[in-house]
């Protein structure tokens, strides 16, 4: 397949899935693809990158080094998870310019992805995004450079929440209810028979063997939130709890940058977020509406790969008809 000159290679590598698309100087969407999750802190930087290598292969881009074949783009835009430190950056950056997939490579942390998708044609960036997903993240920034990041590698770093993490917080309270530990909660009965189980002790016994994956807790997140719906007290607590957790984030970025009064986007998303639980988004808005009245919150749907995208237009200077193209690709 050719490459369009001055093209872009999108890169959103998150966690559970990771896609790639690319793009033409016009932002039309050449090809894209996806693989599975992106986790150099357990596989090792080579074997993440691998990853994105399987979901551009999965579109005949790429084999699996890519060395010897010349670039296929003019610039890679590449949004990662847990690239939270400069130094994972920075080994992530060389692993994929390894791979001569451009001519040039930026990496990012996959919440400036998030941001960037929430800022309009032509605005300046700056802003706060919260994404949600399988972990919990923040990032702000300012037009003159400045940012506000948390290291977000879990509770070593004051994390709490996610959808892996409110699961693990649900099958808690759940295994208490049922071995006579905590109060009821419903979740006791509708966390394993999401699953196809009749007790929590049965789900416990099947994720501990290996019988369930441990990436099928993610499934127990969307089990929590219809609890908590449905009225339960200790699944409600826990959603309010995640909403609080997103207000402290941002609006610590926000006053970190000096924007808690300004009127600043704000920006939602990852799968948590963009599902739009009304007892979990409201909160937010009720909370935001407090510690940062000006804030603009907005909840992006659209696949994070966008926001990859625009960055990659952002670096080559793209007129505005090439952002409105690549939006209206993803609606």
């Amino acid at each position: 397949m050719g490459v369009t000159p001055c093209s872009v290679l999108a890169i959103d590598a998150g966690n559970s899935k990771t896609d790639v698309a690319l793009l033409g100087p016009d932002g039309s969407v050449l090809a894209s693809g996806q693989a599975g999750g992106f986790q150099p802190s357990r596989a090792g930087v080579a074997a993440a990158v691998d990853v994105i290598a399987e979901a551009m292969a999965s579109v005949g881009l790429d084999h699996r080094d890519g060395r010897g074949r010349g670039p296929w783009a003019e610039h890679v835009s590449a949004c990662l998870a847990n690239a939270d430190f400069p130094v994972e950056e920075r080994k992530l950056a060389r692993e994929i310019e390894r791979r001569n997939w451009g001519r040039e490579t930026e990496v990012h942390n996959d919440t400036f992805a998030l941001l960037r998708a929430g800022l309009p044609v032509g605005a300046e960036p700056c802003g706060v995004a919260v994404v949600c997903g399988a972990g919990i993240n923040c990032v702000g920034m300012t037009p003159d450079g400045r940012t506000a990041r948390f290291p977000a590698i879990g509770r070593i770093s004051g994390d709490w929440g996610g959808g892996g993490g409110l699961a693990d917080e649900a099958m808690w309270f759940a295994a208490r209810a049922e071995d006579g530990r905590g109060g009821p909660t419903e979740l006791a009965r509708a966390l394993p028979a999401h699953l196809g189980l009749d007790s929590m002790a049965s789900l416990i016994e099947a994720m501990h063997l290996g019988r369930i994956p441990a990436g099928r807790r993610l499934d127990l997140a969307p089990v929590l939130f219809a609890v908590a719906a449905a009225g339960d007290p200790v699944a409600l607590s826990l959603v309010h709890r995640q909403a609080d957790e997103v207000v402290a984030m941002a609006s610590v970025a926000l006053g970190r940058l000096g924007l808690l009064e300004q009127e600043v986007p704000v920006v939602l998303g990852g799968s948590v977020l963009a599902a739009g639980h009304p007892q979990l988004n409201d909160r937010i808005a009720a909370g935001l509406a407090e510690r940062a009245p000006r804030a603009r919150i907005s909840v992006i749907t659209a696949p994070p790969v966008l926001g990859a995208g625009l960055l990659g237009l952002d670096a080559l200077g793209s007129p505005p008809g090439a952002y409105e193209k690549l939006r209206a690709h993803f609606g």
